[in-house]
């Protein structure tokens, strides 16, 4: 039994991987094969008979294209034979027709076919009974071969429906996938940005200063150093967390926690051992956010420092932290040369990405970003508005 049903798939494959012209030619020469047969049978084959057959038969070749016509010419034809006698009570192409419409046909067209056949297979009979009982037989047993015929076409429509939805659902989670490992690759560009920038600034400013601070400040020259080893191996840690997610850790090892508020105190102090005056400010009541929403507060006042230490030539730079009830608000300003270097960094001009990459992620966080000079003109501020109300 197993071995006939291997076969039977095996068929079922084969059949299945045949152009749809070949399956319906062949098709169509059994159901006029079927038709001849029965003719035959019957004692009635004339080839005026036979002309009305292939009419009935031929047009199966184009059942997918017209499915609604070819089930009206084959519906004609059939009766027609069987109003002359020539033809049984399984009419081969019109079952074939049927499961056509029920497969391929929309809902209006199917109701008007299923009503057409149920009246041809009444004007069919008609002629042919001779008492009550007969008629109840034959129409039963008609009525079931169409049905059968009716629900295997119903059956094919809902196995294509099925089989496109999961196409589309396939092609919509793809898309997704796409978007997600896009938006991935662009976090990673901008936190890598924001990594080196800032920490290779760090490392360059006091290693240019060392020098001078060995000669006339020797405590200082070895708080220098101290600063650059300290802040190359953070860098080292946020590189390691950043590109973390790209591959599995080692046997189960934890990652370091993504930098938060709580951070930037250590960030400030950089900026000081780099020279500048620097402060951090926090106003109103603090209160628990999102890890992915103090990333971006730590990022961006990280960029903000890091294009005050490079470009500005300023003497002093305040950070500050605004906690409303709906809002956080990161505000890191300077009194160096103002907005024109920043501006041009920006559009990339001078290779940098700052303030894009700081856009881009107070877009994510669904707040505002607004850049420019202080509010007495000078120096240069960035002010990011942080919402709070989905944490």
């Amino acid at each position: 039994m197993s071995s006939l049903t291997a076969r039977a798939e095996r068929i079922a494959e084969r059949a299945r991987s045949l152009p749809p012209i070949a399956v319906d030619a062949v098709l169509t020469a059994a159901c006029m094969g079927n038709a001849v047969a029965q003719m035959l049978g019957e004692g009635t084959f004339t080839w005026y008979l036979v002309g009305v057959a292939l009419c009935g038969c031929l047009p199966l070749l184009w059942r997918r294209r017209y499915p609604f016509e070819v089930t009206m010419i084959c519906g004609i034809c059939t009766v027609w034979l069987s109003l002359a006698h020539a033809i049984g009570d399984l009419p081969a192409a019109q079952l074939v027709a049927t499961y056509t419409f029920a497969a391929l046909c929309p809902p209006a067209e199917r109701l008007i076919a299923a009503v057409g056949t149920l009246a041809g297979i009444t004007i069919s009979l008609g002629p042919k009974i001779t008492d009550v009982q007969e008629i109840g037989i034959d129409f039963a047993l008609t009525m079931v071969c169409f049905t059968v015929a009716y629900a295997l076409g119903t059956g094919g429509r809902a196995r294509r429906d099925r089989i496109a939805m999961l196409e589309e659902r396939a092609a919509r989670l793809s898309e997704e996938r796409a978007a997600a490992a896009t938006r991935e690759r662009e976090r990673i560009a901008r936190e890598m940005h924001d990594i080196l920038a800032h920490s290779m600034s760090m490392i360059a400013i006091q290693a240019e200063a060392g020098p001078l601070a060995v000669r006339t400040d020797p405590d200082r020259a070895e708080r220098m150093f101290d600063t650059i080893s300290e802040t190359a191996r953070d860098a080292l840690a946020q590189l390691r967390r950043a590109l973390g997610v790209l591959r599995s850790e080692p046997d189960g090892a934890p990652r370091r926690p993504a930098p938060g508020l709580t951070a930037l105190e250590a960030l400030v102090e950089d900026v000081r051992h780099a020279g500048l005056e620097a402060t951090l400010e926090r106003d109103g009541r603090p209160r628990p956010i999102s890890s992915d929403l103090e990333v971006t507060a730590y990022r961006i006042v990280q960029e903000a420092l890091t294009n005050t230490v490079k470009h500005a030539e300023a003497r002093a730079v305040r950070v500050r932290l605004i906690w409303r009830d709906d809002a956080l608000a990161v505000e890191v300003s300077d009194d160096g040369r103002g907005p024109s270097t920043a501006v041009a960094t920006a559009n990339g001009r001078k290779g940098g990405h700052g303030l894009v990459g700081m856009r881009e992620r107070v877009t994510a966080a669904g707040g505002d970003l607004v850049t420019g000079p202080g509010p007495d003109g000078t120096g240069y501020r960035v002010r990011a508005e942080l919402p709070l109300s989905g944490d």
